[in-house]
């Protein structure tokens, strides 16, 4: 049939190496690379499967596998989603990205439009699924951000506290300071700025009812009720001045559209010595569109900023983009270990949901990892302030204030 010729021409002039065999209904098989590598082998149960995938793969394949309707036979899902994003890497575009990208465009400008409702509402898509989901497979933190792995050998928890010691630091935070930080999660970094960066107020605001309820109860755990308080509220409705803003894997949910409110609102907030340091995954590509399926299923109205697209922001709100860091593969390494926790307690997650969810969560945290191995998907840390002299001239302060940190921790947690 058509289908089957598109999708082997396709993938015929798309794997160069390794070893995939797709096997299609009816018996028919191909195979595809030079034969090195692991085997991978991949069956379509179905011929509309088949079609739906070669008219818009982005989308489809994780439809099909979440279905059950595209099936790994051998290897993983993570593999086959490798071995296809390491080929195409820098190719071009397909024939029918010039009708659909218009098209995804629009239908992603609409969902977008993040005002206080919309916000809400993705956030409870994605943070108020089930606490218990969570703790499957973040640390005993519940940091649900990027690791900052600095050596190779550091487990999950080790690595999240070197994030939060690295952030910390860039803040130059003072025993003076209210310190605002927008999308707070589970409160477990602002508990940190308050117990061991020793800020004087911390004030952090969700719209997730889970995380909001999580982070009073973790810090009433550590005693720090009296310095740390959590809103369930909309960034744009939080009043006063604030010394320190942070911002850690929030902004990617803000949508291209606010990204002037975002940071006009940050200046509002940001007294005039203050500094502000925002944590977000981004792409080092021109702007363009984030991953459809990602957009439909995971986190609707996200969107991965270029460094062009934040800076600009930035500047059109009179702020100054003081020092700026690249994290590169420190977030495929965090997915890993997430992915491997997830996939070693399926069966619990099993019990909370089923079959077809577990399979979306699959394919999320292997489409996730995959694409920070092998795309232009990187960390940015923009270290933001009102006035150029701020902060120090070097970047020497950084590592004399992990230096003081480090001591004042607590022991890690699993």
């Amino acid at each position: 049939m058509l289908t089957s010729l598109i999708l082997r021409r396709g993938l015929g002039g798309l794997i160069k190496t390794g070893s995939l065999r797709v096997e299609l209904p009816g018996g028919e098989a191909f195979d595809f690379g030079d034969g090195t590598g692991d085997p991978i082998r991949v069956r379509f149960t179905d011929k509309a499967a088949v079609r739906a995938l070669v008219l818009d793969p982005e989308l489809r394949t994780g439809e099909m596998f979440t279905e059950g309707r595209l099936v790994i036979e051998q290897g993983s899902v993570y593999d086959f989603l490798c071995l296809v994003l390491r080929h195409a890497h820098g190719g071009e575009d397909g024939p029918l990205d010039a009708i659909l990208d218009p098209l995804r465009d629009l239908q992603m400008a609409l969902l977008r439009r993040n005002n206080s409702a919309a916000s809400r509402r993705n956030v409870e898509h994605h943070y108020d699924l089930d606490d218990r989901l969570y703790a499957l497979f973040l640390d005993s933190d519940w940091q649900y951000s990027c690791a900052y792995y600095e050596t190779p050998e550091l487990s999950l928890a080790q690595a999240q506290r070197a994030k939060q010691r690295h952030i910390a630091a860039k803040l130059m935070v003072r025993p003076t300071d209210r310190v605002l930080d927008i999308g707070c999660g589970w409160g477990g970094f602002d508990c940190y700025l308050a117990d061991v960066a020793k800020a004087a107020e911390v004030l952090g605001v969700t719209l997730s009812r889970e995380q909001i309820e999580g982070a009073k109860a973790r810090a009433k755990a550590r005693g720090l009720e009296d310095r740390v308080s959590f809103r369930m509220q909309d960034y744009r409705e939080v009043e006063g001045g604030f010394e320190r803003i942070v911002s850690i894997g929030m902004f990617e949910h803000v949508g291209r559209a606010n990204y002037d409110t975002f940071f006009a609102t940050c200046a509002e907030r940001l007294t005039a010595d203050g500094v502000m340091l925002l944590h977000t995954i981004g792409s080092t590509e021109a702007p363009a569109l984030t991953n459809p399926w990602i957009t439909k299923y995971i986190f609707p109205g996200g969107h991965l900023p270029s460094l062009s697209e934040i800076v600009a922001s930035a500047e059109r709100a009179d702020l100054i983009v003081t020092d700026v860091e690249v994290w590169r593969l420190h977030y495929a390494t965090t997915l890993r270990a997430w992915r491997d926790a997830f996939m070693a307690r399926r069966e619990e997650a099993l019990a909370l949901f089923d079959e077809r969810f577990c399979r979306m969560w699959e394919y999320y945290l292997s489409l996730a990892e995959a694409a920070f191995r092998h795309e232009e998907i990187v960390v940015f840390q923009v270290q933001i302030a009102k006035r150029i002299d701020t902060v120090p001239l070097t970047r020497d302060y950084i590592a004399a204030a992990k230096v003081e940190l480090a001591p004042r921790e607590p022991p890690v947690g699993g």
